[in-house]
């Protein structure tokens, strides 16, 4: 393949992004025969179509799918760097992003992540939600400074990166008050036949949580299953169920969703990573970052 033509790949863009080649001429100002020969010069020098004409539309093909989807990054990502570069105020700024696995007490990660901008007010923090999976394969491309899961990274992933664990913590349970002050008696037997929000299936919580159900013989009847831990303790606000979150943090959900502890257990531990591209860690934001980590953890 010959080297990409940058123009003729914005040609292709705006082109699908209009969704066609009349509407993308006059975005563009050019004649659709000027835009149609560009894409065929493009088409040819991928070596495959990128539209099936149907008739007189052009319907993006799986190809043309991929290849706008890498487009849309490009050009996006064209468009901060000018905006970037023409703020001078924002070119002094480090960048420092941050991936943050679902499962995670968003509480938790404000409280770590307020120390970049606590330690350095030229920090510009990019956050970036997901799987562990999806994470490490944006790691990977350097997409990523840093990862922090409540799980590692395991062996055999063909990224080259390290675990740095952070620290430990068990389990505080949590309901609104009317739910708590029936269940805080006998706990955790009390929670046998109650309502339980539990972690989605990706969750390493989740898989703990159902073994020491049945290692102290109770079954909680499981109402809800959430990816998002924020939307799991919603729901726990507004009296559908038992939850549990790290008692590292148990303070914070406490005052911030208005809900009452019901128990705590030391069986069941979470544990914190810090996965990162370094085996050292000596990236100026990620050694503050986790110190502090250290600090609340330990602190539970």
């Amino acid at each position: 393949m010959a080297n990409l033509n940058y123009q003729h790949l914005y040609y292709f863009y705006m082109t699908a992004k209009e969704g066609s080649i009349a509407r993308s001429s006059k975005v563009l100002h050019l004649t659709a025969q000027t835009i149609s020969s560009q894409i065929s010069l493009l088409e040819d020098a991928c070596g495959f179509q990128l539209f099936d004409r149907i008739g007189k539309r052009l319907v993006l093909n799986e190809k043309g799918k991929l290849t706008y989807a890498f487009a849309d990054d490009i050009f996006k990502l064209g468009n901060e760097l000018r905006q970037t570069l023409n703020n001078k105020y924002q070119t002094s700024q480090h960048i420092f992003t941050v991936g943050l696995t679902d499962a995670l007490p968003k509480v938790l990660a404000f409280d770590l992540f307020r120390s970049c901008f606590d330690n350095d007010s030229d920090t510009r923090l990019v956050c970036k939600e997901g799987d562990l999976d999806t994470l490490m394969t944006e790691l990977a491309i350097n997409k990523l400074d840093v990862i922090l899961s409540d799980r590692p990274m395991q062996p055999g992933v063909h990224v080259k990166a390290f675990n740095h664990i952070i620290g430990e913590s068990g389990l505080t349970f949590f309901a609104n008050s009317a739910l708590a002050i029936e269940l805080q008696n006998n706990f955790p037997q009390s929670l046998h036949r109650q309502p339980f929000l539990i972690a989605g299936e990706k969750s390493v919580q989740r898989l703990n949580l159902l073994t020491w159900f049945e290692t102290i013989g109770i079954q909680p009847i499981i109402k809800g299953e959430f990816e998002d831990s924020a939307l799991t303790k919603l729901f726990g606000q507004f009296g559908y169920g038992v939850f549990c979150a790290p008692t590292s943090v148990e303070q914070h959900l406490s005052e911030q969703y208005n809900v009452d502890i019901i128990g705590r257990t030391n069986d069941i531990k979470e544990y914190l990573y810090l996965i990162s591209p370094e085996r050292k860690l000596k990236h100026p934001a990620v050694v503050p970052l986790f110190s502090h980590a250290k600090t609340i953890v330990e602190a539970s």
